[in-house]
């Protein structure tokens, strides 16, 4: 091509995006040209009402004054019906028959039939395409948003202290004060795994912590939990005259912070700092992809399906898109006074990882004879979470080139202006609260990595006070 142009550039109508992709490109281009034919054909010919000659035959008239019968003579037998119109229109209208069945007058200007069924199919294959670039594109152009934003902070990265201190809990020292109370705040669907942030709870209280989990309606909005993690926080604070450090995993953490956002003249007096792990506070592809308007899911009315199956978490994932994301951060920002850990993990996508069990909760079995122990037997009930996990992370990785736990990626789960955390070590989204069957145990367990990052936090708290004490003298 001259001039450099690409090969698709010679096809008019067809987006850039299809160039790169052969099959949608082959099918643009076939609709492409289809259209472009039917459109020279018929485009300028206005059509006239009809109306009724001397002998009661409807008239149909053409713009160019011409008119033609579209019915025979009331007196004429059915037999000769269709003849005797073809008869009529041959002998008012002087357009010879050219190939394709396309009548053309040799004289005036080519007759070309502009109805509002053509305008209505055009308008169509239009709205088809701009379907098609959104839902090719998706979240392509949100992912990272935060860092290309010039108004954040940026973020420290603390990955190798983090690193530090975990290996110096392996060896059982801990720096936990318990000065403070321990408030962990769960994600969506929390209200369904009973085993969600247990055996962090259950460690933290072994080492002489006061520790509770929020009990949050975890698929609520946004707001609502906010307003319910602020009565938490005050409620906890009145009772024991201690400040409240914070940990959400996943949305908890962005319920967390969003408390922290809105309420924060409210709070700032009995809260010590905020960490959040695999939080999606930039937004998640997973929800704005189902969620996004303008794709070609419209058609079959993906949006109202997923209304029906997940009625009850619709709204929750509402708040996760990268649109509302962005609209609430430019309305409410973190404090930059507050001491803030992010903590993001990328997930395997090993063939191995597709057979992982994870133990999400325990089931009660009726006493048998052969067990009478006096307390009911309870087996452990697992579900292919890691499985789950990996297949996500790998369609992201394939769509985007982003690597993410399986839900969030990276790069959104990087809180401005916070200490960044970013192990080596493979973690999905769900090992942060239920444990796997195959657990490591030369790795650190996920009560081990919350202790770390709370460790992390408060050294982070002491230090942001002691430069925001110099900054006043």
């Amino acid at each position: 091509m001259e001039n450099g142009s690409s090969p698709g550039n010679d096809r008019p109508g067809i987006p850039q995006l299809f160039t790169s992709v052969p099959s949608l490109n082959d099918a643009a281009s076939y609709l492409a040209e289809t259209t472009s034919i039917f459109t020279r054909c018929f485009t300028n010919v206005s059509v006239g009402p009809v109306s009724e000659d001397s002998d009661g035959r409807e008239v149909l008239t053409f713009a160019s004054g011409e008119a033609i019968s579209l019915t025979p003579n009331r007196n004429m037998s059915s037999s000769g019906s269709v003849s005797s119109v073809f008869e009529s229109v041959d002998t008012k209208v002087d357009a010879p028959l050219v190939q394709g069945g396309i009548t053309r007058d040799a004289q005036n200007s080519s007759l070309i039939v502009q109805s509002n069924n053509n305008q209505n199919g055009i308008s169509l294959f239009q709205g088809l395409i701009e379907k098609v670039k959104k839902t090719v594109q998706g979240s392509a152009n949100d992912i990272g948003w935060l860092q290309r934003d010039s108004d954040m902070p940026p973020v420290e990265d603390g990955t190798e202290r983090y690193t530090e201190i975990l290996g110096d809990i392996r060896h059982g020292l801990h720096g936990l004060p318990n000065t403070v109370v321990y408030l962990l705040v769960p994600g969506l669907f929390s209200n369904h795994g009973p085993l969600y942030f247990v055996n962090t709870k259950t460690s933290f209280s072994k080492m002489g912590l006061t520790c509770h989990i929020a009990k949050i309606h975890s698929e609520a909005s946004i707001e609502k939990n906010a307003k319910e993690i602020k009565d938490y926080i005050e409620e906890l604070y009145w009772g024991s005259e201690k400040r409240v450090l914070l940990l959400g995993h996943s949305k908890g953490g962005v319920d967390a912070a969003a408390s922290l956002s809105i309420y924060w003249d409210e709070l700032k007096d009995k809260v010590a700092g905020l960490a959040l792990a695999q939080s999606p506070y930039g937004g998640s592809p997973i929800a704005s992809d189902i969620l996004r308007e303008g794709q070609l899911g419209d058609y079959f009315n993906v949006r109202k399906l997923m209304e029906i199956l997940i009625c009850k978490v619709i709204k929750a994932l509402e708040d996760l898109t990268y649109e509302r994301r962005k609209n609430f951060l430019r309305e409410y920002r973190l404090p930059r006074e507050l001491p803030v850990v992010s903590f993001h993990t990328e997930a395997s996508i090993s063939p191995a990882v597709l057979a992982t069990l994870s133990r999400v909760a325990h089931a009660e079995l009726p006493m048998f004879s052969p067990l009478a122990s006096g307390s009911p037997t309870t087996l452990p009930v697992v579900i292919p979470l890691g499985a789950a996990m990996a297949a996500c992370a790998q369609l992201l990785q394939i769509r985007y080139g982003e690597k993410s736990d399986g839900l969030v990626t990276c790069r959104d789960a990087e809180v401005p202006g916070s200490i960044v955390v970013r192990p080596k070590r493979k973690l999905d989204h769900a090992w942060m609260v239920y444990s796997s069957l195959d657990d490591d145990p030369s790795e650190a367990n996920a009560s081990q990595v919350c202790e770390a990052l709370l460790t992390l936090l408060v050294e982070a708290g002491h230090k942001k006070k002691h430069e925001l004490a110099n900054k006043h003298e």
